[in-house]
């Protein structure tokens, strides 16, 4: 059998294996067993694109391989589930960043005779995969909250610097592919990485997940133009793949959080006014476990809603114990999911099936929002902005609008966090203060055993 059939038809079947696994991760059930099957479909196109007669040494591909698959086993063993967003921002960095590298050294082969589609595809490589580079570093700042890259930083004319900037790169593009003329490469990537930061640098960090995930298709976007680039057909799959499905994702997550396509595409995130704490908090109610394990005696139904806080405090097993332990007294127990709670998508859904929560006790925030004024009690762990009510009944708010769990429906609220402290968008939360909502002060995972300990008695 000639070599390249072989190679065509591995690219073939690993294509094949990429779109059954990305089917496969739409749903919690199916996700492991799909993601399984994407690498195993990343192996057979490595494997196959090994054989090219064209590969001159293996010494740099070995060095390569050892050095990615050490870091990667190292990432997966140390980075802790609540890192997790952050290591995704960072992975579209490096795939952005690999895909400007690779489509570079393509101008340096002297061998090399780019058509003119492949110099719009190399130009492509660059623009895309060096915003994708620096704003996802950018994007990795504030999600790590570093103090360089805490809150928005919107400069004066904004938009005019960032429309000068795609039209210098709209005519750097042109005169290169007329011209083909490589030394147009670098000043493109150069410009890209300045527009990579002004469209990041100004969204707040409340704002990031729609972000990761806009940077997510950007990523295969720019490894699908450097597919055209080396003529390889798999990484045109699989980066058009990761595109889309990047682009499905972000459109989801901007109507879970009321934001528009359009404003994160060009770095337009509106903000609102910020009410005062003291304020809003005069009326908060705090309590204990004893007082929450007498509260939920009398309740026949309880809907717990996990955030952020949940995730820090690795309370998802204590909270499991505490559903367990509830409906061992014939309490009903679920669990409300927003899409955005934690930062990222499916965080929530993650930790929780990490603890053997059946998938069937998680209910999407739409489904679940309609019954809950018929809830006993809803106990919120480390949520905050994805129950906040100013976003039905503030027009000032920064989050006006955004869907929300609509826990204040509820007949009590148990609300556990460390402190009174805002959530990433930074604003307080009334609910905290409500009539029928009592706060239980402490880290997460210690007030749910708590709370266990006090029903167990």
């Amino acid at each position: 059998m000639d070599k390249q059939v072989l190679i065509d038809g591995a690219y073939i079947v690993a294509a094949l294996l990429f779109m059954i696994g990305l089917k496969k991760m739409a749903h919690p059930r199916t996700a492991v067993r799909g993601n399984a099957l994407s690498a195993l479909g990343m192996l057979v196109a490595v494997v196959a694109t090994l054989l090219n007669d064209q590969i001159a040494s293996y010494g740099w591909i070995i060095a390569g391989v050892v050095l990615g698959g050490t870091s990667g086993l190292l990432l997966a063993h140390f980075i802790q589930m609540t890192a997790m967003p952050q290591l995704v921002a960072l992975f579209n960095g490096f795939g952005g960043l690999a895909s400007v590298l690779v489509a570079g050294a393509m101008l340096l082969v002297e061998s090399n005779t780019p058509l003119a589609s492949e110099w719009v595809a190399t130009s492509l490589s660059g623009i895309i995969g060096a915003i994708t580079f620096l704003g996802s570093m950018v994007a990795f700042g504030k999600l790590q909250e570093l103090s360089w890259f805490r809150g928005s930083h919107r400069l004066p004319l904004q938009h005019l610097i960032n429309a000068l900037l795609l039209i210098a790169l709209l005519v750097m593009t042109v005169l290169m592919v007329q011209q083909q003329n490589a030394n147009f490469y670098l000043p493109i990537v150069g410009v890209s990485l300045l527009l990579g930061l002004m469209l990041v640098n100004p969204i707040g960090g409340a704002d990031m997940p729609v972000v990761v995930a806009l940077l997510n298709s950007y990523s295969g976007l720019a490894a699908s133009a450097t597919g055209f680039v080396i003529s390889n057909n798999v990484l045109i799959i699989s980066g058009s793949l990761v595109g889309a499905s990047g682009i499905i994702l972000t459109t989801i997550m901007c109507k879970a959080m009321n934001r528009s396509l359009g404003n994160v595409l060009f770095g337009v995130m509106e903000g609102g006014t910020v009410a005062d704490a003291d304020e809003v908090y005069q009326g908060v109610t705090q309590t204990s476990a004893e007082e929450v394990a007498m509260i939920l005696d009398f309740a026949s139904r309880v809907v717990i809603v996990p955030g952020y806080g949940m995730a820090v405090a690795q309370a998802q097993h204590a909270v499991r114990n505490l559903g367990q332990l509830l409906e061992q007294k014939g309490v009903t127990v679920e669990y409300a999911i927003h899409p955005v709670a934690g930062r990222m998508p499916g965080h929530m859904n993650v930790l929780l099936a990490e603890a053997d929560v059946p998938y069937e006790k998680l209910i999407e925030m739409e489904h679940i929002n309609p019954t809950m004024d018929t809830v006993d009690v809803a106990i919120v762990i480390g949520a905050n902005d994805v129950v906040n009510p100013c976003s039905r009944t503030d027009p000032e708010s920064p989050i006006y609008q955004m869907p929300i769990i609509d826990v204040d429906k509820a007949r009590a609220v148990i609300v556990i966090k460390r402190s009174l402290s805002p959530g990433f968008a930074g604003i307080p939360n009334p609910l905290f203060a409500l009539d029928n909502t009592s706060m239980f002060f402490g880290d997460g995972k210690q007030a749910v055993l708590e709370i266990v300990t006090a029903m167990e008695e």
